[in-house]
């Protein structure tokens, strides 16, 4: 009986604010994963709000709280050999810490990504409107506007989108996992 070796997983960590491009840059890399028959999830932050995170507000504990959730389903995945391809705000260093020390523990690599788009040019996108609301009033605790970002320090790799098409984007990201031996 022959056995293959046990693909090696890993969690690519997209950061950043709202707009940023964190989703789009991650379905496309996961499509490109996926036609290289890598084995992939996108863990989007939105959905697992929705779902795993029900229930939570926006403060500063109740974000933790989710970043620490997803950061778990990431790490299982990927010591089990998925690509975990976390597209997620994440607006606390101390809690992207926490995930990445998770990782540590368990020898699992952690790709952390700076989706680093100006806040201007997120508000330009505006994607799901939240800045558009903020604007207006109607919103409070928006990230990168009346509530704390903190861009990573010493990311895998910094991408300036605005610069970039989002397949760009995505062949930086996957030029980093390349270099690592993920792909």
């Amino acid at each position: 009986m022959t056995h293959t070796a046990k693909a090696q997983g890993a969690t690519i960590w997209l950061t950043g604010l709202p707009s940023a491009g964190k989703t789009t840059i991650a379905r496309i890399l996961a499509g490109r994963l996926r036609s290289e028959n890598h084995r992939v999830e996108v863990l989007d932050g939105d959905e697992i709000r929705r779902f795993l995170s029900a229930g939570l507000g926006f403060s500063r504990e109740d974000r933790n709280t989710n970043v620490q959730r997803i950061g778990l389903v990431a790490e299982v995945l990927a010591r089990n050999g998925v690509l975990a391809v976390v597209p997620v705000i994440a607006p606390y260093a101390d809690s992207r810490e926490a995930v990445r020390k998770r990782h540590e523990v368990s020898g699992t690599p952690y790709i952390e990504v700076h989706v680093a788009t100006p806040v201007e040019v997120c508000a330009e996108r505006d994607v799901k409107g939240l800045y558009a609301r903020q604007a207006a009033g109607q919103l409070t605790g928006l990230t990168g506007v009346d509530d704390p970002y903190e861009p990573p320090l010493d990311p895998a790799i910094a991408l300036k989108t605005q610069g970039e098409t989002p397949e760009e984007s995505a062949d930086a990201v996957y030029a980093v996992l390349a270099e690592r031996g993920l792909v």
